[in-house]
Formats: C-alpha cells, sequence, structure tokens
C-alpha cells in the first residue's frame, strides 16, 4: 500500500487543491481510490460468479422439475395424453395448461406471450381442435389428447406445414411460430370438415373440403399475432399445404416506372 501511496503522491504533486478534490470524489487517488478498486474487483467477482452459477442452475433439464411440489393448493390430480404419451400430474387446481407443459413436462414450445389470450403463441391442439393453452386449465383436459408443436414431426421427419413454413420463410423471430403452426394445421382440418367463419358468404351452401381464399386464411387465422408481419409467407405456407400446389410470393418489386408514378402522385 505504501507503494501505492507513494505512486499517488507523486501523480498528483501538480494538481490544485480543487483537482484533487475531484479525483477524491471519483475514487482515482488516495484511501477512496483503494476503496474504489476493491469495489470494482469485488462486482468483477460476482458477475463472474453470477454467470458460473446461473449457468450451472440452467443446465438441469425441465424433466427434472418435481411434479409434485411441497405445498399446492387444491390439489387436483390430471391424466391427459400429450403427443401420443400419456401423463399423470398433480397439479394446483389453477395450474393452465400451458404452465403444465412448460413447466412440469418441459415441452417448452408452446410460448407464453401476453398470457391472456390475445397473442396466440401458445395454441396447441386439443382433440384436433386449436386451443389458446393460456386459457385453458389443465384440469379440463382431464382424458383429452393434448398436441404441441413438438408432437407434430413423426420419425425425424417434420409437419409438411413446419416445411412449408421454412420453405416460404413463415417466420422470422420465431416466438409465435410454434402456435402459428399448431393453428394452420388445425385449421387444415377445419377447411376439410367444412366449418364455417365470420366471412363465410352463406352458410347454407357450406360443404365439406372447403377452398380456402386468401381473405378466408386471414380471418381464421387472426387470432394468432406476428409482431414481426411475416403474415404474407405465413398465408402463402398454408395456402401450399392446403391446396397442394407450389405457392410463388404474391408480391413483386416495384419497377421503375412504378416508382416514378408513386412519386409524381
Amino acid at each position: 500500500m505504501k507503494e501505492f501511496d507513494h505512486w499517488d503522491e507523486q501523480e498528483h504533486a501538480d494538481l490544485t487543491e480543487d483537482e484533487k478534490q475531484i479525483l477524491d470524489d471519483l475514487g482515482l487517488q488516495g484511501s477512496t481510490r483503494r476503496k474504489f478498486l476493491k469495489q470494482v474487483s469485488a462486482a468483477s467477482l460476482s458477475l463472474w460468479a453470477a454467470s458460473t452459477f446461473s449457468s450451472t442452475l440452467l443446465a438441469h433439464p425441465m424433466k427434472e422439475t418435481p411434479t409434485k411440489p411441497a405445498f399446492l393448493q387444491n390439489e387436483v390430480a390430471v391424466s391427459f395424453s400429450v403427443n401420443g404419451e400419456t401423463h399423470q400430474l398433480n397439479l394446483d387446481s389453477r395450474t393452465s395448461l400451458l404452465d403444465a407443459l412448460r413447466e412440469h413436462l418441459g415441452l417448452t414450445g408452446s410460448k407464453k406471450g401476453c398470457d391472456h389470450g390475445q397473442c396466440g403463441a401458445c395454441t396447441v391442439m386439443i382433440n384436433g381442435k386449436r386451443k389458446l393453452s393460456c386459457l385453458t386449465l389443465a384440469a379440463t383436459c382431464e382424458s383429452h389428447e393434448v398436441t404441441t408443436i413438438e408432437g407434430l414431426a413423426k420419425n425425424g421427419n417434420m409437419h409438411p406445414m413446419q416445411q412449408a413454413f421454412l420453405k416460404h420463410d413463415g417466420f422470422q423471430c420465431g416466438y409465435c411460430t410454434p402456435g402459428q403452426i399448431c393453428s394452420s394445421v388445425a385449421l387444415l382440418k377445419e377447411a376439410e370438415e367444412g366449418e364455417a367463419s365470420y366471412v363465410t358468404e352463406d352458410f347454407r351452401k357450406i360443404s365439406s373440403n372447403l377452398e380456402l381464399s386468401e381473405e378466408e386464411i386471414r380471418e381464421r387465422m387472426s387470432g394468432n399475432i406476428c409482431r414481426c408481419g411475416a403474415y404474407n409467407n405465413i398465408v402463402q405456407a398454408f395456402r401450399e399445404v392446403h391446396s397442394g400446389k407450389e405457392e410463388m410470393p404474391s408480391w413483386e418489386f416495384a419497377t421503375e416506372e412504378q416508382m416514378k408514378k408513386a412519386k409524381n402522385a
């Protein structure tokens, strides 16, 4: 410490009292400087420790999460099938299906976005019908078949809808994509069974195996929000799987002449 004190004296010998006071207030000289250096060292050590211990903590797989916590309010036993596998869970009666999937079964593909049923990121299929898992109580799924994004691929092969989303770049950040894909897969079945929508023109003429227009697709998928704005690509992906025909992008680059007309308009 004597060496540090000597260095401080030599370094700041030509400073005015005001300048010395400023440096002292900033913790850059004298005993305050030593205290400042100790604090920086302690802060650096704490950051290193935090990153190390948090990495160790987060490295534990979700399957190690206890299925029966020490304390549950209104405990209920629920048995339902998820992606073809039966699960029996002891849950708080207020546990949503989304939380049961993510926190108890480790199926984190379904995302928690708004948690109010407004964004569609948590969409799964229950008995083939698309449902918002954040608004569905796990206790109501007794004996039901739940399908999540993890259950669409078979034998290592992606579902055609997943392939189409990749082909048409139907995602950007990817957060809403699991819900978008589950909703699209369920919509294929809705069209096959002839279910009506808000924009169906005549309910008396509705039939099975509907050929959905772009307007119909956008209306029926309106519950799934994409904050990145990949809607055009999502529609193209769905139409390709729905029609069985290769879909090309519906947008075109503006020509120089079109740009001049738009500028002069």
